[in-house]
């Protein structure tokens, strides 16, 4: 059987099979890392640079981050509270965006929006925001500059090699927060 094999080798349409094999494994697990760290197309195209631009402050939309795994999301209801006192909408004289009428739709309907998570974790990883808060990192540092983007993606590939390089990096001189920190029931537990 080996030697067959290696018959099959030496045959220059046997190597250009066994190249054509790798390439399709190869192209079929770079698109797959790829379409795992693409944005998915989300219902609003909710534009972060603007509200980031004008003030608004990350825990306001996403309040959860300060206290469990899960940043949440804004209600719609939330969303609208805001927009629908911006005076130039309120009388009528400038028309709502295409993506301000979509949330007022769902306003009015009283549906929830259908948002497709970005940053997720797989279920044997459990991740919480509130010590990575209370350790003193900002959102930008794991979810990078939202005032340059629209709708939110990762800026980065989220992984686990990721995650132990900031653990490694952030406790350089102190071995006992280390020990802890690079602790495989740290995070999978």
């Amino acid at each position: 059987m080996v030697k067959r094999f290696m018959s099959w080798l030496s045959d220059p349409l046997g190597r250009i099979g066994l190249l054509i094999a790798f390439l399709a494994v190869f192209s079929g697990a770079a698109f797959g890392l790829y379409t795992t760290q693409t944005a998915p197309p989300q219902p609003i195209q909710f534009p972060h640079n603007l509200h980031v631009g004008l003030g608004v402050q990350c825990l306001y939309c996403h309040p959860g981050a300060y206290r469990q795994a899960s940043a949440g999301l804004p209600t719609e209801t939330k969303c609208w509270g805001c927009h629908q006192q911006l005076s130039k909408y309120a009388d009528g004289t400038v028309a709502l965006p295409a993506e301000l009428q979509k949330l007022k739709a769902y306003v009015d309907a009283n549906k929830p929006i259908q948002w497709v998570p970005v940053a997720q974790v797989p279920d044997f990883v459990h991740f919480n925001h509130r010590p990575h808060i209370a350790a003193g990192l900002n959102c930008e540092n794991c979810h990078g500059d939202m005032s340059k983007v629209t709708v939110a993606e990762n800026p980065q590939v989220m992984n686990m090699g990721w995650c132990l390089e900031c653990h490694r990096a952030r406790t350089v001189d102190n071995p006992e927060k280390r020990n802890k920190l690079l602790d495989c029931g740290t995070c999978h537990y």
